[in-house]
């Protein structure tokens, strides 16, 4: 099972669909294809050997432990059980997942909540009309759309992820 990390102060929260199985087996955010992982850390998120990403063991140490209190990162999904593919998700199901991420924002306003992809988005808001990039704030905090991690060019989410990090204040990890 996948732990949320969230925290007070935080500068990003992530928010994702639903875990893959092999992430939800690790505990960890898109733990399964590590492509995320890498893109946090050359987009400066992260500052971690690269192989220590690679490491179920150390990815695992790196989300516990410095995820939140070092990188003041946050992450939830909204539908907690996992899937292959977003289409196995019934309907209603993401509800209780969208009232706890509204809530999460709310009570620990983020600088900046990133969400994952455009099912993502459109599910959190119950529509489908949405781009990448900048979108309508959720009470102070600013809000951005990235690709989703797995699919296309590691340039562009590094990009964006730059883009998150440089309006979230972190200059320096």
């Amino acid at each position: 099972m996948i732990a949320y990390k969230v925290s007070k102060n935080a500068k990003i929260l992530f928010v994702g669909i639903n875990p893959h199985p092999g992430s939800y087996r690790r505990g960890v955010p898109f733990s399964n294809n590590k492509m995320f992982w890498y893109l946090l850390n050359r987009a400066g998120l992260l500052d971690e050997v690269e192989s220590d990403l690679k490491s179920d063991e150390s990815l695992k140490h790196i989300y516990d432990v410095k995820f939140v209190p070092k990188y003041a990162l946050n992450f939830v999904n909204l539908v907690d059980r996992p899937t292959i593919d977003v289409t196995e998700l019934k309907k209603g199901e993401e509800q209780a997942g969208i009232k706890r991420a509204r809530e999460t924002i709310r009570a620990h306003k983020p600088k900046v909540v990133c969400f994952i992809g455009k099912i993502t988005l459109n599910t959190f808001r119950g529509s489908r009309a949405c781009d990448y990039g900048w979108q309508e704030n959720i009470g102070h905090s600013r809000v951005y759309l990235m690709h989703f991690p797995i699919r296309g060019l590691a340039s562009v989410r590094v990009r964006e992820l730059s883009e998150v990090k440089q309006a979230s204040g972190r200059t320096k990890i």
